[in-house]
């Protein structure tokens, strides 16, 4: 309807921000890259920047659900060292490793979801404990760097499409419309924005709660171990990396928080997320183009951070009720 535009506008802002904001610095960063804009570097920042946004979409969906899922970097890493080993050989075997890694991924989601829910504890805290567990299972995997993956499968998902349009990007937009908008449009995406508007107010309602949170974590799950799958196609190799882990998780909040979502859960999009991914691996881009020193680039996608959040959190600060955030 007409009239219902004020309120889709509000509800989107965030989202609608991200995108200006990362079509802005794209720009610039094309306008000032010494090769241009051309097809193999639209591939390669397109790659980047949607490994991490696979990542953002995951936390994504706990964050809605007012949680934090520190664990999904080790999800990602676990389904790497899998996926550079069982992700080989023929065409049908190729198609039932990455199943394998798949159903590897929406285990340990659920695995996160059956503990939060049954056993009541934060989301923080188990996802840390869970996280290590996980990181271990990929050490004992690949002890040191290592495995293949098969190259026809890495070439489709990594590779360009005709006309020069980077493959990822039909990987992204292909969970976008097979997870995410389902999920978003569903009873069950809906009782987890109720979640992380008010717990309280969902449960008085008879909103399933325990079912919703299983979903977002079982989803999360999935969509971490998709990372992996894309991440091994992208090195052709596996390495249980702490460090890789740890920064994707980070990283992936920063994404959520740029893009919209708010941490306190209820409010924000998943397609929001992903332009916040976007805008922040373009956000070291450009640091890159402008010689700043690599030093000093962790500081400056800090203090960026920082900023974000104090904005999110102060729009929460400046309404007494949750509900005047949509209306």
């Amino acid at each position: 309807m007409k009239g219902d535009w004020p309120y889709r506008l509000r509800e989107h802002r965030g989202t609608l921000l991200a995108f200006a904001a990362f079509v802005a610095m794209f720009a610039i960063y094309a306008a000032n890259h010494p090769a241009g804009l051309n097809a193999n570097v639209a591939t390669t920042a397109a790659n980047k920047g949607v490994l991490l946004a696979i990542v953002a979409m995951a936390q994504t969906l706990v964050v809605l659900t007012s949680g934090i899922d520190l664990s999904v970097g080790m999800v990602m890493v676990l389904a790497n060292c899998l996926a550079s080993s069982i992700v080989v050989g023929s065409p049908a075997q190729t198609v039932l490793g990455a199943l394998g890694v798949l159903a590897v991924g929406a285990l340990c989601g659920a695995i996160n979801g059956l503990i939060v829910i049954y056993g009541r504890l934060q989301p923080i805290v188990t996802t840390i404990a869970t996280g290590a567990i996980f990181y271990g299972a990929a050490l004992a995997l690949r002890r040191v760097p290592g495995g293949d993956v098969n190259a026809g499968l890495a070439d489709a998902l990594t590779g360009q499409l005709p006309g020069g349009v980077p493959a990822s990007l039909a990987l992204l937009l292909g969970l976008v419309v097979v997870v995410w908008l389902p999920f978003r449009r569903s009873s069950i995406g809906r009782a987890a924005y109720a979640i992380g508007s008010s717990e309280v107010a969902a449960y008085m309602s008879g909103v399933p709660i325990r079912r919703a949170k299983f979903v977002a974590y079982l989803l999360s799950g999935l969509l971490a171990s998709v990372a992996g799958l894309f991440l091994t196609c992208i090195t052709y190799s596996g390495e249980a990396s702490a460090a890789n882990g740890n920064t994707y998780t980070l990283y992936s909040i920063a994404a959520v928080v740029l893009g919209g979502v708010s941490l306190f859960g209820g409010s924000g999009s998943a397609i929001g997320a992903i332009f916040g991914a976007l805008m922040f691996r373009t956000i070291g881009d450009l640091l890159f183009v402008f010689n700043l020193d690599p030093l000093w680039q962790p500081l400056f996608q800090g203090v960026v951070l920082a900023a974000a959040v104090c904005l999110g959190a102060l729009r929460l600060l400046r309404v007494r009720n949750r509900l005047d955030l949509y209306g």
